[in-house]
């Protein structure tokens, strides 16, 4: 509670508290709030620019929300596809309507979106891709892996680092040195490199599901070493306080006086950096994806989503491809910060000041 105060208290890190918490909604209700599935696809509308919302009809009066469809053409003095409005038949724009079905929070059947059209109306308020994707209800499945998967590491990553670097920090002596060796020998690795190197080399039959199961165990067994190495520091100094010794004194088992006496006063720096970690795994999947070689198509990430906004002539042209981007970049900011706020709140030097 006093954590979530002293965050209230910083207007940029309870707006980024607030961007952060909205972002998860949605993902969470992804299925609802997406007006098409993360499979729909419709190669006739490739590249259809956003759809215009109407309000007003052709009498200047107030109505119902619609839309036209496009009508794909070719310019021949160009010589390239044009999408133009076909205003020959409105489509009204309906809310909690019926439409693909889903599984709702991935357990309950069912076919209610929060928005979409009439039977044979598109409705895409960020256009689509290049075989005819809605990239605004993509956006929010492949939010789910770009926003996922730095909490997933972290869970495999901390345990590790932090039970490692307790135990080396406690017994020191040659433990303390051959521990330290090997932590070194893992954080010498270049890790964008390995995972590069991991990831062209795995079988091109793997599912996406497979390939995020492996990125966040590559992701964590990579970054547990830098983390195990200042959890040793704080141990060196923590095992020399008198509810240390004392815990000793009445026969507590070495295993018990590391979890349960040390590591937990390591709980405030855990806290940030975790916070500091996730933008860091964030960036890592989505490069990895841009590259190819992490989530493969048709799945999508924010990071294979931004890939098609390589080409020039995209971002020229089609700038909401970019928008993958821009998220990226919201998250990121937001989780620093976070993370420098929640630094300043547990800091003991700055508590003191």
């Amino acid at each position: 509670m006093e954590i979530l105060k002293g965050i209230l208290k910083d207007k940029f890190a309870t707006i980024a508290l607030i961007i952060l918490t909205l972002i998860y909604a949605t993902l969470l209700f992804a299925d609802f709030i997406a007006p098409y599935s993360k499979n729909f696809s419709d190669r006739t509308i490739s590249y259809a620019p956003p759809s215009v919302i109407f309000t007003i009809d052709q009498n200047g009066k107030f109505s119902r929300p619609y839309t036209y469809n496009y009508k794909r053409e070719f310019d021949q003095d160009s010589m390239s596809v044009e999408y133009k409005l076909d205003k020959s038949k409105k489509y009204y724009i309906k809310f909690f309507t019926n439409a693909e079905p889903y599984k709702f929070l991935g357990i309950i059947p069912c076919n209610i979106h929060l928005f979409g059209t009439e039977k044979g109306g598109r409705i895409c308020l960020l256009g689509t891709d290049i075989n005819g994707r809605d990239v605004f209800s993509r956006l929010f499945f492949g939010g789910r892996i770009s926003m996922t998967i730095g909490f997933l590491a972290l869970f495999v990553l901390f345990p590790i680092g932090l039970l490692y670097g307790g135990i080396s920090g406690y017994f020191g002596g040659k433990t303390d040195a051959i521990m330290m060796r090997f932590a070194e020998a893992i954080m010498s690795i270049p890790s964008f490199y390995l995972l590069i190197i991991l990831a062209a080399i795995l079988p091109s039959n793997m599912t996406s599901v497979q390939r995020f199961i492996l990125i966040v165990i590559i992701l964590a067994l990579i970054g547990w070493a830098g983390f195990a190495r200042v959890i040793r520091g704080m141990v060196l100094s923590i095992k020399t306080q008198e509810f240390v010794q004392a815990a000793e004194s009445i026969g507590a088992s070495k295993f018990r006086i590391i979890t349960k006496h040390i590591l937990p006063q390591t709980t405030s720096y855990i806290i940030i950096a975790m916070t500091l970690s996730v933008p860091s795994y964030i960036l890592s999947e989505s490069g990895l994806s841009f590259l190819g070689l992490g989530i493969q198509q048709p799945d999508a990430s924010w990071g294979n989503m931004l890939k098609e906004a390589q080409e020039y002539i995209n971002i020229l042209y089609r700038p909401w491809l970019l928008t993958p981007g821009f998220l990226i970049f919201i998250a990121v900011l937001c989780f620093n910060l976070l993370g420098d706020t929640l630094r300043d709140i547990l800091d003991p030097k700055n508590n003191n000041r």
